[in-house]
C-alpha cells in the first residue's frame, strides 16, 4: 500500500492537525504493515500560487518555455503523480479564517488537474482519480460544527467537494474543534480525535 502524507500547519510543534496526521498514519502502517509513505509538508516547502506564467505553459509550446514554467511544470507532474499513486492520502487541514491554509490550496491547484485527475465532457466534469481513500485531519480553533458555526464553515465542506470532483467518494474527516477556547477543551478535543481514529475502518 502507498499512502501519501501532506501536512499543511505553520504551527509546527504546536500543531492539532500535525499530531492527527502522525496519528492516522500510524494507524493505517500498523493495519497495514509495509506500507510507503511519501510525505509533503506543503507549510515548510511551500508550492507557489498558480500565476498567469505558470499557467501559460500550458498555452505555450514546450519549446518556448522559460526556466520558470519548466520547473513548475516539473514540480506539478511530481504532485500529480504522488498523489495519483497514492491508495491512501492523509491530509492535515486547520482552519484558517473560516478556510484551509493558502499553502494547502496551493497543493489542490496543482494536483485538480484537467486531464489527470479530471476530464470535462457533454454532460460535465467527472473525476479521474477515484478508488483511494482520504482522510483528513481538521482542526479549529473554535467551534464550527454546530448550527451557529456552520455557516462560517469553507473547510470541510471544501475539501469534501474537490476531493468528490476528482472522484474520491471514500473521505473521513477526523475533528478536532474548540481548541483554542482553553486547555481543557484542547485536551478534550484531541482525544476525542484519537478515539475517532481508533475507531476508523482502515
Amino acid at each position: 500500500m502507498k499512502l501519501l502524507h501532506i501536512d499543511a500547519s505553520i504551527l509546527g510543534d504546536n500543531s492539532v492537525s500535525r499530531q492527527l496526521t502522525a496519528a492516522l498514519v500510524e494507524a493505517v502502517r500498523q493495519k497495514h504493515p509495509g506500507t510507503s509513505v511519501t510525505y509533503r509538508d506543503v507549510a515548510a516547502e511551500p508550492i507557489a500560487h498558480l500565476s498567469g506564467e505558470i499557467l501559460g505553459a500550458a498555452f505555450t509550446p514546450e519549446t518556448d518555455w522559460n526556466a520558470t514554467q519548466r520547473s513548475e511544470r516539473a514540480l506539478t507532474d511530481s504532485l500529480i503523480n504522488e498523489f495519483l499513486a497514492a491508495d491512501v492520502i492523509v491530509i492535515g487541514a486547520p482552519m484558517y479564517n473560516f478556510s484551509i491554509p493558502s499553502q494547502l490550496k496551493s497543493w489542490i491547484d496543482r494536483i485538480a488537474a484537467a486531464g489527470r485527475t479530471f476530464k470535462y465532457t457533454e454532460n460535465g466534469p467527472v473525476g479521474l482519480a477515484g478508488g483511494k481513500k482520504v482522510l483528513i485531519a481538521s482542526s479549529r480553533g473554535g467551534v464550527y460544527s454546530n448550527d451557529q458555526g456552520r455557516a462560517m464553515d469553507f473547510q470541510e465542506d471544501y475539501l469534501r467537494t474537490v476531493m468528490g470532483f476528482v472522484g474520491i467518494t471514500d473521505l473521513h474527516i477526523v475533528r478536532a474543534e474548540a481548541v483554542n477556547m482553553g486547555d481543557d477543551k484542547r485536551a478534550t478535543a484531541i482525544h476525542a480525535a484519537r478515539e475517532a481514529i481508533a475507531a476508523l475502518a482502515l
